[in-house]
């Protein structure tokens, strides 16, 4: 189940830190025989926040997320590995839901690489050189790589100690800042960032396992005395079977005689009865108007559920001409919605008609 998403192809860290040399690929020039060449990256994140989210499947998501911030900061040439675990049981979680819950996280092994300018000396013959850049190298330096900065205030200003030195804020917070920005930004927001500045170890699996095992203790003794607290408050208006029947004894005359106590007890154990079952009753009157309205419910479901296939079988076919031809199916629609042009009324002529004469008129 564990996930790589880069990996060394068969050989060890040392192996590819000399192929890199080899290459050129990296320098270690100027470095001392003891300095740091690996970094080691742990992405992690509380365990619940992935079963909140979908389990195994969301945490791929999740980190493969976290993989792309892991190129972004060190490139992807200089990253030889980085492996999703899923294979570690939360044996708290796992307890919690009552099916195994491992605890996702990423392991990141990565050289710190920065780009350092190597400048022609005094010694260059020619004095125009000298101060220049004479070749620039991918230099690995983890001190180079991870600095710290200074600590800004509200108006931007540097903030700083009593003696006037700068407070700074450590790569680490940094490197955490940019972290919870990038997952933000890429959509996973339902997490925070851890809090900056803290100081606080990390314990060892055995000390943090047995900090766990005395969490989960204390969970289970304070659940048996809220439990014990809660029978001590019942117990005295709800008798157990074998206390009610222990209530009273047979006089010679087959009669039973009760303490008050248990009388007063058994009257409210007979009312309480009574009252149960009428609200049994309505409970059932009440279950049975809710079955028949999710019956109803379901019904119209269906229907309108018939209702958007038919719809969609209809539609199927200027959907399909639409991903296939959307100018000529735009310009199909643009000429058939066209409103129509008016015609313009036109003024009727007016026609002018000869008088006609009379015949005596026409003989003279």
């Amino acid at each position: 189940m564990n996930v790589h998403f880069k990996d060394p192809g068969g050989m060890t860290y040392n192996e590819t830190l000399k192929k890199m040399l080899e290459e050129g690929t990296v320098s270690r020039r100027g470095q001392k025989e003891n300095a740091k060449v690996f970094d080691e990256m742990v992405v992690d994140i509380n365990t619940q926040y992935f079963e909140e989210h979908g389990g195994y499947d969301y945490a791929v998501r999740f980190y493969e997320e976290a993989y792309r911030f892991a190129v972004s900061e060190y490139g992807e040439e200089n990253i030889i590995s980085a492996v999703m675990h899923a294979d570690e049981l939360n044996k708290a979680m796992t307890a919690k839901y009552g099916y195994p819950v491992y605890h996702y996280h990423m392991h990141i092994v990565a050289i710190p690489v920065v780009e350092k300018k190597i400048l022609w000396t005094k010694r260059c013959k020619d004095p125009k050189l000298v101060g220049t850049v004479k070749e620039t190298i991918r230099q690995i330096s983890h001190s180079k790589k991870w600095k710290s900065a200074p600590k800004l205030d509200e108006r931007g200003e540097p903030v700083k100690n009593p003696d006037g030195t700068p407070v700074l804020v450590t790569s680490y917070s940094l490197l955490q800042d940019r972290f919870f920005e990038h997952m933000s930004g890429a959509g996973f927001e339902d997490f925070v960032r851890g809090e900056r500045g803290s100081t606080t170890e990390h314990l060892s699996s055995l000390d943090y396992q047995i900090k766990k095992d005395t969490e989960r203790l204390n969970e289970i003794k304070a659940k048996i005395e809220k439990e014990q607290v809660v029978y001590d408050t019942i117990h005295p208006e709800n008798k157990t079977f074998m206390e009610i029947d222990d209530m009273g004894k047979k006089g010679i005359t087959g009669k039973y005689t009760v303490a008050k106590e248990d009388y007063e007890t058994l009257t409210n154990l007979a009312k309480e009865g009574i009252s149960s079952r009428g609200r049994i009753r309505d409970l059932k009157d009440e279950n049975s108007r809710l079955r028949n309205r999710v019956w109803s419910l379901e019904s119209q479901i269906e229907r309108l559920q018939d209702y958007i296939q038919r719809l969609e079988d209809f539609c199927r076919p200027y959907l399909e001409a639409m991903k296939r031809f959307p100018e000529k199916v735009k310009e199909f629609f643009t000429n058939l919605l066209k409103p129509k042009e008016k015609v313009k009324e036109q003024e009727p002529e007016i026609q002018i008609k000869p008088k006609r004469k009379k015949k005596e008129e026409i003989s003279r």
